[in-house]
C-alpha cells in the first residue's frame, strides 16, 4: 500500500544548536491540517485542523534571533492538543502568515465564525445573561 502524500504548503524541521536542523521534529502545513511529525525509529504524527485554529503567538527569543528562528504558538479548539508550540523554525513570520492565510480559507469554506468557537456564553449564565450582579 503506497503512502498518501500530501501537497504541503510549508516544511521545515526543528532548530537545535545554532539554528542547525539536527532534530527528528518536522512540521508540515498543507491547506487543511499542521502536522508535527516526532521520532526517528518510533514516529508519532499529530494533525490539526486548521478551522479549529482560534489564535496564534510569534515569539522571538534572543538566542532564537541570533540565529534567524522563532516560535510559533498556536491555540487551537483541540481535546488533545489545545497549545501546539512550533519551535525554533526558520522564517516564523512566514508561518504565521500562511497559517492566517489558510485559516481564513477553512473557515470560509465551513462558514465559522469567531463565536462558533467559543463555547456557549448561554450555557454559563443559565439563561439570565441580561442582568448583571454586583
Amino acid at each position: 500500500m503506497a503512502k498518501k502524500e500530501f501537497d504541503y504548503v510549508w516544511t521545515d524541521k526543528k532548530r537545535t544548536i545554532f539554528g542547525l536542523p539536527l532534530s527528528f521534529t518536522r512540521y508540515f502545513l498543507t491547506e487543511t491540517k499542521f502536522i508535527t511529525r516526532t521520532g526517528f525509529l518510533s514516529i508519532t504524527e499529530d494533525e490539526l485542523d486548521l478551522y479549529k485554529v482560534t489564535d496564534k503567538k510569534l515569539v522571538l527569543s534572543l538566542g532564537q534571533r541570533m540565529f534567524g528562528c522563532g516560535s510559533v504558538i498556536i491555540y487551537v479548539k483541540d481535546t488533545d492538543t489545545p497549545v501546539k508550540e512550533v519551535r525554533s523554525i526558520k522564517s516564523p513570520r512566514k508561518l504565521s502568515d500562511l497559517i492566517d492565510k489558510y485559516v481564513d480559507m477553512q473557515k470560509d469554506k465551513y462558514r465559522i465564525k469567531g463565536r462558533d468557537m467559543m463555547g456557549s456564553y448561554a450555557e454559563e449564565c443559565d439563561g439570565d445573561c441580561n442582568s448583571y450582579d454586583e
